[in-house]
């Protein structure tokens, strides 16, 4: 007979995961790689992620109604893929996001607008090899509201280098969405346990107001 396993998360518990950050004073709205790969059907990239566009629209209205900073990333490769190195290899649905291709375009219903950064990188990582990290701590902003696709890929590396260069990552679950619900779920998890907190969207939009005010 198969002994029953313990509670998932009374087990992670148990085992000292799962400690909790404290949302700052000056937060950002980071919005990573929300683009029409994974929004538009005939995409190989197509995730079916429409409610978490849709969330995301509202989030940006939050914060942008707050005075809350926004900053979108993007993927952008020279043809052939030159700068992506390994990843570009690994990936190579990658393809579509080389220069140009309308594949890496803003959705009409989120764009970004005058005064709000773009941040194009090659990595999944909205830090590795960009002006991130600087950038966010010469204006001393100290927390990230972290939404975007995927789950598993670019948010999931974006919450980890957050949290290792000193910000505090608090990560959208509505906001956020993947190929595939299970990884999605099983990220979601994870990234909760280990390297961020992971929020709802009515949460996130609460704790953008409490910063304006």
């Amino acid at each position: 007979m198969t002994p029953e396993k313990p509670d998932l998360n009374a087990d992670y518990a148990a085992a000292g995961f799962g400690g909790k950050l404290v949302f700052g004073q000056r937060p950002v709205l980071l919005i990573v790689d929300v683009v029409m790969a994974y929004l538009d059907p005939a995409s190989p990239l197509y995730a079916g992620v429409e409610d978490a566009l849709a969330s995301n629209e509202r989030l940006a209205a939050a914060a942008r109604a707050a005075g809350v900073p926004i900053i979108f990333t993007n993927v952008v490769y020279e043809p052939g893929g030159i700068d992506g190195g390994m990843f570009f290899r690994k990936v190579p649905a990658l393809k579509a996001f080389e220069r140009d291709s309308p594949a890496g375009a803003f959705p009409p219903s989120l764009q970004p607008l005058p005064g709000e950064m773009i941040l194009s990188k090659q990595y999944p990582s909205a830090f590795f090899g960009t002006s991130l990290a600087s950038t966010l701590h010469a204006a001393r902003f100290d927390t990230l509201l972290i939404t975007g696709f995927s789950t598993s890929g670019c948010v999931r590396a974006t919450a980890l280098d957050a949290l290792c260069h000193g910000f505090a990552p608090f990560v959208v679950r509505e906001a956020c969405g993947d190929r595939d619900a299970r990884p999605h779920e099983q990220n979601l998890f994870d990234i909760a346990a280990k390297m961020a907190e992971v929020v709802n969207e009515d949460d996130a939009i609460a704790l953008m107001a409490t910063v304006a005010r």
